[in-house]
């Protein structure tokens, strides 16, 4: 007994020998790392989408004929950019940089990526600012990383971040943005770096709200859905059906894909050549449907409220699946999540003049859910982002129809990386 009593005895005294430390407070140093991340992504964020809105009212004034030289000319300075000054790479890289290149995403290629992507997004490339603003964010917390001297999984924690302040700065949507960024470079049915998500969040409401100080972003939906009034426990059953036609076409999206992949690297020609080739033939598809034009951000708006015609809307389906495959293939640079959204309202629609008792609301989103979960596996961000964009409030029908697309999604990915796991060096 005395023996324990002095045990304790010489513990207290360990403990008050050493100087005491006063932090009420759960935020540390890495609070103060994450917050700053976040607030430079959203200065660049913003940034950027100034340069592209005024940049694209510009080449917008291009109209009828016009648009095939305009979007052809576009093409070939994009591939020239991409030619001369490097190749920054797709979506693919950046997942496979986060997690085989101990999560750095190096900044050399930023300049590249942003003047090509300014030309294809802003000329009507059917294609979003998602995946340029993300390798400039992610790179740009890799730089901050070096800067505060991290390594490791902090470093690649920090270059995460970065890539949640530039999805966020996008979709509006703070918590999706991070589960974006986290759902996106997955392996399998496993999320990986989870350890990264209190970053992401943090980075994410700093970068959103200096984006939207920059922009004069309000909080809102975006889209101009109807209100959707629950109707009863068949709207799961709705939401699940209408899922399995969104992910129909994303398993057409892909096969398409793949096909013009082939075609466009059928012969080893340069760059350019085939940015330019692939601006003559979305000059032409936006020529003769407009609508189609852009990667979709206001076009949805006109798509829901045009009463377009049944055998329209088909047309408009078909060709905007073509013009975003042929935009990705033949070396344009952007993000496709936005214009699948823009597909995935246009099935919608067309159940909708199909089946005129269905409720349009839960179509669409329903289709939009499910069509970007088969291509892009990510479940849980697509159901919260949507209902940030479209003011849904309804997560659960969404998830079924998220979950839908996910699970039927073909086996091997379209985005490579996430199939296997490979050993990091």
């Amino acid at each position: 007994m005395k023996i324990n009593r002095r045990r304790r005895l010489i513990r207290t005294f360990n403990l008050l020998d050493q100087p005491i430390r006063f932090n009420p407070f759960v935020f540390s140093r890495t609070f103060f790392m994450w917050a700053v991340t976040g607030l430079v992504g959203g200065i660049i964020a913003g940034g950027y989408w100034i340069v592209l809105e005024h940049f694209t009212e510009f080449l917008a004034e291009f109209q009828g004929w016009q648009v095939i030289p305009t979007m052809a000319i576009c093409g070939l300075l994009a591939g020239l950019v991409i030619h001369f000054i490097g190749d920054p790479g797709e979506i693919h890289l950046i997942v496979n940089n986060i997690r085989f290149n101990k999560g750095k995403l190096e900044p050399k290629n930023n300049p590249s990526m942003i003047l090509s992507s300014l030309f294809c997004v802003a000329s009507g490339g059917s294609l979003g600012p998602e995946a340029p603003l993300v390798q400039v964010t992610g790179s740009t917390g890799t730089w901050l990383g070096k800067i505060f001297r991290l390594k490791g999984e902090e470093l690649r924690s920090l270059s995460i971040a970065g890539m949640a302040s530039g999805f966020t700065a996008l979709f509006g949507a703070p918590l999706g943005g991070s589960l974006f960024s986290l759902e996106i470079l997955h392996h399998k049915h496993a999320v990986e770096y989870y350890k990264a998500i209190i970053p992401a969040l943090v980075a994410s409401c700093f970068s959103y709200l200096m984006f939207a100080l920059i922009i004069h972003l309000g909080i809102g939906a975006t889209w101009d859905l109807k209100a959707y009034h629950y109707t009863g426990v068949y709207d799961f059953l709705y939401a699940t059906l209408f899922g399995i036609v969104g992910t129909f076409f994303g398993w057409i999206f892909i096969f398409v894909v793949k096909f013009f992949k082939k075609v466009f690297e059928y012969r080893a020609f340069p760059i350019y050549i085939k940015t330019f080739v692939g601006g003559i033939i979305l000059g032409v598809i936006a020529y003769n449907f407009p609508i189609t034009r852009y990667f979709g951000h206001n076009e949805i708006n006109q798509l829901i409220g045009g009463n377009f015609g049944l055998n329209f809307l088909i047309l408009i389906l078909v060709f905007k699946i073509l013009a975003i495959a042929i935009t990705v293939t033949s070396g344009w640079r952007g993000g496709f999540i936005i214009p699948l959204f823009f597909v995935g309202t246009t099935l919608g629609l067309i159940i909708h003049n199909l089946f005129p008792g269905v409720d349009t609301t839960l179509a669409i989103v329903s289709c939009m859910a499910a069509i970007n979960a088969c291509v892009t596996r990510t479940p849980m961000s697509t159901t919260i982002i949507l209902g940030t964009l479209t003011g849904f409030t309804y997560f659960v029908p969404i998830l079924f129809a998220s979950l839908t697309g996910y699970f039927l999604a073909p086996r091997i990915p379209f985005i490579g990386s996430q199939s296997e796991k490979l050993v990091e060096e």
